[in-house]
C-alpha cells in the first residue's frame, strides 16, 4: 500500500472492520436461522466488499487510478442509463457523442482545469447534443430525446465526475489528504441511506412521498439527519478541512440532498415501471440504485466544500 494520510487510512481501516463484522453477523444468522433465506443479505455484503475493495485499492495505487475509476462507472451508469431510458432509432449516432463526454470531462478533472469542467457539459455539450441530433431530420419526439440524453450526461458524468475532482483540489488537511474528502463524501451518503433504513424500519410510520418511494417515512428521514449530522461533525475535521460547525452543516447537505436523489432516481424507475435499474451488483440492483445519492451529494458537497475552504 502506498503513502495514505493516516487519518484516512484509519477510517478505511475501520470500514473494512464494519465489513468484517457484517460478514461474521450474517454467519453467525445464517447459522441460528436456517429455515431462513439471506441470500440477498450475503450477496449486499459480498457486492460492498468487491466495491469498496475497488476503490481502496485505486485510492491506494494514486489519484490518476482513482480518476479512472469514477471515469469507468460513469460510463456503467450512462449505458444503463439509456439501456433503461427508451431511446429513437434516429439518436443511435448521437449517443456517441455522449459516451465521448466521459474521457474529455476526466480529463479535465485530471489536469485541473476547473473552468471547462464546470461548464463543458452544462454548456458546450447542452448546445453541442441538440445540433447534432437536428442534422438527423428526425422531428418527431425531438424534445423528450433532447431532454433525455441531456439529463443523462448532467446524472452520470456531471455530477458524479466531481467526486473525482475532489482529488485534485488543493491539499488542505494533510492528516487525511484529498483522499479523505472522497471518503467523507461517500461513506456518509451511504451511511445516510443505511441510517434512513434503520429509522424507517424502526420507527416509520409516516410516509414522505408514498406515490414515489412509500419506504421513505418522515421518522426515517429526520432520524437519519439527526444521525447523519452528528457524525458528520465528528469525523468531519479529521477528513476535511472543516471545523466542527461547519461539518455539522455538511452532514446536513449530504442527508438532505442524498434523500433527493434516492427518490429522484425512484421517480425515474416508476415512470419507467422497473424495479431496479439493472442488475450489475448483486444484492443492490444496478449503478444508478447504488450510486443515486451519490448523484446529488456529489455536486453539492464539492461547491459547498470549495466555498468555504478554498
Amino acid at each position: 500500500m502506498l503513502n495514505i494520510p493516516q487519518n484516512s487510512l484509519l477510517i478505511m481501516l475501520t470500514v473494512l472492520a464494519l465489513l468484517v463484522v457484517a460478514s461474521l453477523f450474517r454467519l453467525i444468522i445464517e447459522k441460528n436461522h436456517p429455515e431462513k433465506d439471506y441470500t440477498e443479505l450475503r450477496q449486499r455484503i459480498q457486492s460492498w466488499w468487491w466495491m469498496i475493495g475497488i476503490l481502496f485499492a485505486c485510492m491506494s495505487l494514486g489519484t490518476q487510478y482513482t480518476i479512472i475509476l469514477f471515469a469507468f462507472i460513469s460510463f456503467l451508469a450512462l449505458k444503463e442509463f439509456l439501456s433503461i431510458v427508451p431511446t429513437r432509432q434516429a439518436d443511435r449516432r448521437i449517443i456517441f457523442w455522449a459516451y465521448l463526454s466521459i474521457p474529455l470531462q476526466y480529463y479535465f478533472v485530471s489536469i485541473q482545469w476547473y473552468g471547462m469542467f464546470i461548464i463543458f457539459i452544462p454548456i458546450y455539450i447542452f448546445l453541442f447534443l441538440p445540433m447534432r441530433m437536428v442534422l438527423t431530420g428526425e422531428t418527431k419526439g425531438f424534445i423528450r430525446a433532447a431532454g433525455v440524453m441531456h439529463w443523462a450526461i448532467m446524472l452520470t458524468v456531471f455530477c458524479l465526475s466531481h467526486i473525482a475532482y475532489l482529488l485534485v483540489l488543493p491539499e488542505k488537511n494533510i492528516d487525511a489528504g484529498n483522499i479523505g474528502l472522497v471518503i467523507f463524501l461517500i461513506f456518509m451518503t451511504q451511511f445516510n441511506d443505511v441510517c434512513q433504513y434503520i429509522w424507517g424500519k424502526t420507527l416509520g410510520k409516516h410516509p414522505v412521498i408514498p406515490k414515489v418511494s412509500p419506504n421513505k417515512t418522515w421518522e426515517g428521514f429526520l432520524g437519519a439527519m439527526l444521525t447523519i449530522t452528528l457524525v458528520a461533525g465528528f469525523i468531519g475535521p479529521y477528513l476535511t478541512p472543516l471545523s466542527i460547525k461547519l461539518s455539522l452543516l455538511a452532514g446536513l447537505i449530504i442527508n438532505v440532498s442524498g434523500f433527493i436523489g434516492d427518490v429522484v432516481v425512484s421517480a425515474i424507475k416508476r415512470d419507467l415501471e422497473i424495479k431496479d435499474s439493472g442488475a450489475l451488483i448483486p444484492g443492490h440492483g444496478g449503478i444508478l440504485d447504488r450510486f443515486d445519492s451519490l448523484i446529488f451529494t456529489a455536486p453539492l458537497f464539492f461547491h459547498y466544500l470549495r466555498y468555504i475552504a478554498y
